[in-house]
């Protein structure tokens, strides 16, 4: 604990060693430790020293990462009728962020109390998670219903995130997801986020708005957006007004 504290977050920023998502006195705690390093902007303040070869791993699978979420995009753009590079440029091109989240769930003596992680979605714009391929864990939200992802030797999971819903004009549906405790074993995740630029506005491409089809979002920066997130914990969004819900 001595050495976690060394690396600890703090309530402004992600970067670092933490152990429960939001900050709201209250809040329910999730059974999981977490380390987030970023990536892209370059910030590698709470990078620790060990083990020796992680910067070089993560630059290759960051360049790795970045190549498939650029391909996404592109299919995305064109599966919403609009040009190959809108949803990119939206991003802010190359321009865009990037960070790491190892998630690290211990065993849990009474799983039925708690959770690994709560009910959420991702406040970004696209989740590449490598899942523990030996524990299940994760569940996704569909028809009102709980459903279990089980894990794929060398699969990629790859989650929508709130800003690609924006931008959609809610075409895309952000995934709801949550992660249950296990009684008898440990997992390991590791969910790399790749997000627009921190300070361009968000909001419903202008091509996807029309008399028919309003704008249901308000413009809003990624940074505001998932400042709000950071205080009231993974389910803060539901508190986020938009024009949908003004409707």
């Amino acid at each position: 604990m001595e050495v976690k504290q060394i690396y600890a977050n703090t309530p402004k920023t992600y970067e670092g060693y933490g152990s429960r998502l939001g900050v709201e006195k209250g809040a329910i705690l999730d059974w999981s430790d977490y380390y987030y390093l970023n990536y892209l902007p370059c910030c590698h303040t709470k990078w620790p020293d060990h083990p020796p070869s992680l910067r070089e791993v993560m630059e290759e699978y960051t360049k790795e990462i970045l190549r498939l979420g650029a391909v996404l995009l592109e299919v995305f753009s064109l599966n919403l009728g609009v040009k190959e590079d809108v949803l990119q440029n939206a991003f802010g091109g190359k321009d865009v962020g990037a960070c790491l989240r190892a998630n690290f769930y211990p065993k849990c003596p009474q799983p039925d109390l708690t959770l690994g992680l709560s009910s959420h979605s991702d406040p970004g714009g696209m989740t590449f998670l490598l899942p523990d391929d030996k524990v299940s864990g994760l569940q996704i939200q569909k028809d009102n219903q709980w459903v279990a992802i089980n894990p794929a030797p060398h699969a990629i999971i790859v989650n929508i995130g709130d800003q690609l819903q924006v931008l959609s004009n809610s075409i895309y549906k952000s995934v709801e997801h949550r992660v249950v405790a296990n009684p008898d074993k440990e997992r390991l995740s590791l969910a790399y986020f790749y997000n627009p630029k921190s300070d361009l506005l968000i909001q419903p491409i202008s091509e996807l708005v029309t008399s028919k089809t309003p704008a249901l979002y308000l413009p809003m920066t990624f940074e505001e957006y998932r400042r709000f997130i950071r205080t009231k914990g993974p389910r803060g969004k539901f508190q986020v007004k938009s024009l949908e819900s003004q409707r």
